[in-house]
């Protein structure tokens, strides 16, 4: 933060560098001020917040001929998830005078359990963030944000059809002029339903285009589903997070995936549990695509993004791999420690930013001039790169 008068600087400070957090995790820090100049204040206090919010907004028309209107109408729901407020320094009421220097005010704050993993989007979030503010008597206060991820453990090895294979199949015919055409048909199948990012999804597909239309590509799309429920409405939008796609299909001709592979990127688990205010899953969908008006031949399969991965997988990565016994440790400095948190048997992950990238985050009456520290913040999530592993 700038020079501002008296103030020279006002910063929160996460001792987890990476300000990555589980729930029922403690978070410890400090909030740091520096002063040229004595200042009166009533005191240094510090918030904890977590909440979900959906908002969007729609046209609608009413009346018709010169008495029809169009109205913008908004759509909302909030969760409170905890808000809990520290006075760090001073009486709170009344005023006292802190001195010129450099002061640092320690906190911890445990986290509850339950929590629902950190999410960004222009329609909804959960977010968590800490505000502390210098709070002034009749004056403006001095006020910095810091935002942090939580990250809401869903095992597979905990979800029932996350090791089974899944398989779909699909065909239609397609109209060339007047004539019905001979049929597109697909069978897309894959090894297993949970996957966490990092992990690779190796795709199947034999695609059979009995018709007499080239086919201008094949792709798979590994498709998020958001749905966001406001009050009175809900909401759905579709975003691909990664794809793949191979070339043309000639007329009678034919195509097969054999093992093709696709990462999983950083991405939000499944069902986002906890939050009942915005909810996701994944779909990984083959799409055919036909020359010509005509729509896509689609063969969708759900699948299921985790955070903590398939034993059996940790075991095909690395075969000489045995559980331990004893709670993993950090697989790096400023790294959450995964005890009590991560299954002891299973690896530590790294952390990678969300795919989507940063957005703003200064959406409330509080985000002004005065308020410093984060203006966007990106979500970060478990990532397992089994290439870098400790267990290589």
């Amino acid at each position: 933060m700038g020079k501002l008068g008296k103030l020279v600087a006002f910063d929160i400070i996460l001792n987890n560098k990476l300000a990555v957090y589980f729930a029922g995790q403690h978070i410890d820090g400090s909030v740091s001020v520096e002063l040229n100049e004595a200042m009166k204040m009533r005191g240094v206090k510090l918030e904890f917040t977590g909440s979900a919010r959906v908002h969007w907004t729609e046209q609608h028309s009413t009346g018709s001929g010169k008495t029809r209107r169009t109205e913008t109408r908004h759509y909302s729901a909030t969760e409170r998830y905890f808000n809990f407020e520290f006075l760090l320094f001073g009486p709170g009421t009344g005023s006292t005078l802190l001195q010129p220097g450099h002061h640092t005010f320690p906190f911890t704050y445990t986290l509850p359990l339950n929590l629902p993993s950190s999410y960004e989007s222009g329609i909804g979030n959960v977010r968590y963030q800490l505000k502390a503010k210098i709070d002034k008597p009749w004056k403006f206060d001095h006020k910095t944000k810091r935002m942090f991820t939580v990250i809401s453990m869903l095992d597979l090895n905990q979800q029932p059809s996350a090791a089974a294979a899944v398989q779909g199949q699909n065909s239609k015919n397609l109209c060339c002029l007047c004539c019905k055409s001979g049929p597109i048909s697909a069978v897309f199948h894959i090894d297993r339903a949970g996957y966490v990012p990092g992990d690779t999804i190796y795709l199947n597909a034999e695609i059979s285009n009995n018709s007499s239309r080239r086919m201008c590509a094949s792709r798979v799309k590994l498709i998020m589903v958001t749905s966001y429920h406001a009050t009175t409405k809900s909401r759905t939008v579709f975003n691909c997070v990664a794809s793949l796609s191979r070339g043309e299909i000639p007329p009678h001709g034919s195509d097969v995936w054999s093992g093709d592979p696709m990462t999983v990127p950083a991405i939000p688990p499944s069902y986002l549990v906890g939050c009942s205010i915005i909810d996701i899953r994944y779909i990984l969908q083959l799409e055919v695509d036909p020359s010509g008006p005509a729509f896509d031949l689609e063969v969708p399969l759900e699948v299921i993004i985790g955070t903590i991965p398939l034993r059996q997988v940790v075991q095909r990565y690395y075969p000489q791999w045995q559980p331990s016994t004893q709670p993993l440790q950090p697989s790096a400095p400023g790294m959450p420690s995964p005890a009590g948190v991560i299954p002891p048997d299973m690896p530590p992950p790294s952390y990678a930013e969300c795919v989507f990238g940063k957005v703003a985050v200064g959406d409330d009456e509080d985000d002004n001039e005065h308020m410093g520290g984060d203006k966007d913040f990106a979500p970060s999530y478990a990532y397992y790169d089994w290439s870098k592993s400790a267990f290589k």
